[in-house]
């Protein structure tokens, strides 16, 4: 079925809106320019700008930030729209209102609301909107039909020229900038700095997580350039302390006007924390000279989750699932497994994307194992079991590595393992299975793990 044809008539079901959503451009096959978006939302009747927007961009933890801001802000019976990529288990996940995804129904109606409109761009750019510049459009669009009192936004990739950037934030977040996509952003954490910074707009305010100093140096001068107001992490805001607790961690955080003891967040690790003092600021910095209730803060951050993020889906043994597909990734996630449990052993299941750092993310996470699984997930992009176990022996020798193609077999042999003690001689106790390495291995771990249950 040709493009045009696939989604040229409107779309009856969930099945036929994610088929001709997925017969355009994917998401791995860019050409960088915001001028197909721009011309996909004019037509739109620019819906983008009927409501304030907070944009988030960064390295690692985008998804639980934006959670995270999403909640608070729904604590202050503001209408969200959030808008995330990518999804763990179904692409409806990635258009939210009110803290929920779209409805099945709801997604074929917001396809269909913008699906003739992609033609008429097609036919008038030199190449067709992609797969994500069209949810862009329809996140958009849906966000001005509810309408959100506020729309929550996490950048693609990168930022300049991300589908998403045709919004103008008000309140830019730029988290921890690490390597990761160096094959469109750049090798140095410099270079991809440039490219997010893109997000940062006259008039709005940026918040910035802790950086590299070069990094730093270089968000605050963009930020002057285009006159946007900086707070930062470590200055302005930021964790006054923070330990580990049952299902989480207790925090004190101190906001942009407000200090904030005795906040139980339950999600794992320094990183998470450091998202919830970036979210607080973020939502500070969103309502102006208000003050927030401590009461509805705490409220409120006892409520996120974050699916796939150090997310426990089973007991007996306990398997743990982390979308950890970067260096910078695995090494918060192997902190917070210090941190927080007392795994003995620790096995992991590994299947990732073919074109990231293997090698980076194994070494990370190669102290903490005493076993790694490799495996492959179901897509095209998938790095084969094989390749990844020739450089999963590499740092963890021959002993400690096995390949099992397929992810529901490589569960359960992990899991014998961690039940068993079998981990070739590295320690016996309360085993658990951590499975990492890509969004879509855990979406399809936690996709069969839960029908298990």
């Amino acid at each position: 079925m040709s493009d045009d044809a696939a989604d040229a008539r409107p779309a009856q079901t969930f099945a036929e809106a994610e088929d001709a959503l997925l017969s355009r451009w994917p998401e791995t096959r860019l050409e960088p320019s915001l001028d197909r978006i721009r011309a996909f939302t004019e037509l739109l009747g620019e819906p983008q700008s009927s409501f304030p927007v907070i944009h988030l961009t960064g390295t690692n933890g985008k998804t639980s930030t934006s959670r995270i801001v999403e909640t608070l802000l729904r604590a202050l019976d503001l209408r969200t729209g959030r808008f995330s990529s990518p999804h763990l288990e179904k692409m409806s996940e990635r258009i939210s209102i009110d803290g929920e995804p779209l409805s099945d129904d709801d997604f074929v109606r917001a396809f269909n609301d913008v699906a003739a409109y992609t033609h008429l761009v097609d036919a008038d750019q030199d190449h067709p909107l992609s797969f994500f510049e069209t949810v862009v459009g329809m996140a958009y669009a849906a966000f001005a039909d509810a309408p959100v009192d506020v729309a929550v936004v996490e950048v693609g990739m990168g930022g300049a020229w991300d589908a998403t950037n045709v919004a103008d934030a008000d309140v830019a977040v730029l988290l921890p900038i690490a390597v990761d996509h160096a094959q469109y952003l750049g090798e140095s954490p410099l270079s991809i700095a440039s490219e997010k910074a893109g997000i940062l707009k006259p008039g709005s305010m940026a918040v910035l997580a802790e950086q590299q100093p070069d990094v730093l140096a270089l968000l605050l001068e963009r930020a002057a350039e285009v006159g946007a107001t900086v707070v930062r992490e470590g200055v302005d805001f930021g964790v006054e302390h923070r330990v580990p607790a049952v299902g989480g961690q207790m925090l004190i955080l101190q906001g942009l006007r407000g200090r904030y003891d005795e906040v139980f967040l339950p999600l794992y690790g320094a990183h998470q924390a450091q998202n919830a003092a970036v979210a607080l600021a973020a939502v500070e910095a969103f309502v102006g000279e208000a003050t927030l209730d401590a009461e509805l803060v705490r409220a409120a951050f006892a409520e996120v989750t974050s699916p796939g993020r150090l997310e426990i889906i089973r007991r007996s043994p306990t398997i743990v699932l982390d979308a950890a597909h970067n260096p910078h990734g695995a090494a918060a996630v192997a902190e917070a497994l210090e941190d927080s449990f007392s795994f003995s052993p620790l096995v992991g299941v590994m299947g990732m994307m073919g074109d990231k750092d293997a090698d980076g993310v194994l070494a990370a996470l190669e102290p903490h194992l005493s076993h790694v699984v490799c495996t492959q997930n179901s897509t095209p992009r998938s790095m084969s079991a094989a390749a990844l176990g020739r450089a999963a022996t590499e740092i963890f020798g021959e002993d400690r590595v096995s390949v099992v193609p397929d992810l529901a077999s490589a569960i359960d042999s992990a899991a014998t393992m961690a039940e068993s003690g079998d981990d070739g001689g590295y320690g016996l106790g309360s085993g658990a299975v951590l499975v990492t390495g890509s969004v879509v291995t855990v979406g399809e771990a936690r996709a069969m793990l839960k029908g298990r249950r």
